[in-house]
């Protein structure tokens, strides 16, 4: 087994890691101020950002990070039987991880900026924060197509290969279905509460599967053309 492979495999674990600490703070802190509305969900902010930074660098810097570790093991794993479909997967992998630090960055100077206008108007700082919500929703919150065709090239490919186990790859081509579906508003709510904690799962089992040795086929595999 590979050092990429390993390190793959323990981000794999970390990534699903960071996403059930961040649900944990999401529900238990943030979620409470922000359904009593927008002027309370502002107060808090400004008046928490350390819990605020804290679940915005676990959610995006954490996640990107080790995504990124997880792609690169993904495309070792994968290029031997398919290259070019490996590569493309990889590229769609990493253009997340990308999306997701841009968005962090932002959503961590959001915090800074909310509480600096909140402590001289706060009117001004819920029309803010409104602002930069909706900008930090453009970039990767507001759908989840990106990663969600990564998942499926992923699986599908792993599925040529036998790099994964087949239920994995079913399991992977049933979420990201449900991540692409989340680009209908009127579905976005119910699929993005299927993806979400199934894409905990996923990281998990790709994490888990990595930390394995190589399926026997395809160490002996001989390189394919697409």
């Amino acid at each position: 087994m590979s050092t990429l492979q390993r390190l793959g495999g323990w981000a794999g674990l970390i990534h699903a890691l960071a996403y059930v600490v961040a649900m944990v703070i999401m529900v238990t802190l943030v979620l409470p101020a922000r359904d009593a509305g927008l002027e309370q969900y502002v107060a808090f902010v400004a008046g928490n950002r350390a819990v605020v930074d804290l679940l915005n660098f676990v959610a995006y810097w954490v996640s990107a990070a080790t995504l990124v570790l997880m792609v690169l093991a993904l495309y070792e794993r994968l290029k031997t039987g398919a290259p070019t479909a490996a590569q493309v997967a990889a590229a769609f992998g990493l253009i997340w991880a990308a999306l997701i630090i841009g968005s962090g960055n932002l959503m961590l100077r959001n915090s800074g900026v909310v509480a600096e206008l909140y402590a001289q108007d706060p009117a001004r700082a819920a029309e803010a924060w409104v602002i930069l919500e909706a900008v930090e929703n453009g970039i990767v919150s507001g759908n989840e197509i990106v990663g969600s065709l990564w998942v499926m090239l992923v699986s599908l490919t792993a599925w040529r290969t036998g790099a994964l186990s087949r239920v994995l790859n079913v399991f992977g081509v049933a979420i990201s279905l449900a991540g692409l579906l989340t680009v209908i508003p009127s579905l976005f709510d119910p699929m993005i509460t299927v993806f979400g904690p199934a894409m905990i799962v996923w990281s998990a089992w790709v994490g888990l599967a990595l930390l394995q040795r190589q399926p026997v086929a395809l160490r002996q595999a001989i390189p394919a053309t697409a």
